[in-house]
């Protein structure tokens, strides 16, 4: 029997595929400049929603989008404030409806405990 030699690529150095016949989708470059003058160049897709900040490569502030070599004036975002859970609640019910509810459950557990059942 004859020793053979496994012959072939190395494993993840080399890729057999080719760039060839490949069409790369339409992409748009954008600056953005930070309060420390830094400009970052950041690819888009054609067809993507450029955001109007983005973090800075080089101090990690915000960076504002640069519209012919000027930045852009921000539109102001209304900030949500978190809702709680009762503010949650009253928006599906009234507050008679809740005060019913809890009328009946307060019966249903009244009457377990004096059935011995009660959960502790």
């Amino acid at each position: 029997m004859s020793q053979q030699t496994m012959r072939g690529m190395r494993l993840g150095t080399q890729s057999l595929e080719s760039d060839k016949g490949i069409h790369f989708s339409a992409r748009n470059k954008h600056l953005y400049q930070c309060v420390n003058d830094h400009v970052s160049e950041i690819v888009f897709s054609a067809d993507a929603d450029v955001p109007e900040t983005w973090q800075c490569k080089k101090c990690s502030n915000m960076g504002t989008l640069l519209a012919d070599g000027k930045r852009i004036v921000l539109t102001a975002t209304e900030d949500k404030t978190p809702r709680s859970h009762w503010e949650m609640l009253l928006e599906r019910r009234t507050r008679e409806e809740l005060e019913e509810i809890l009328q009946e459950r307060i019966e249903y557990i009244r009457t377990k405990r004096d059935r011995g059942q009660a959960d502790l």
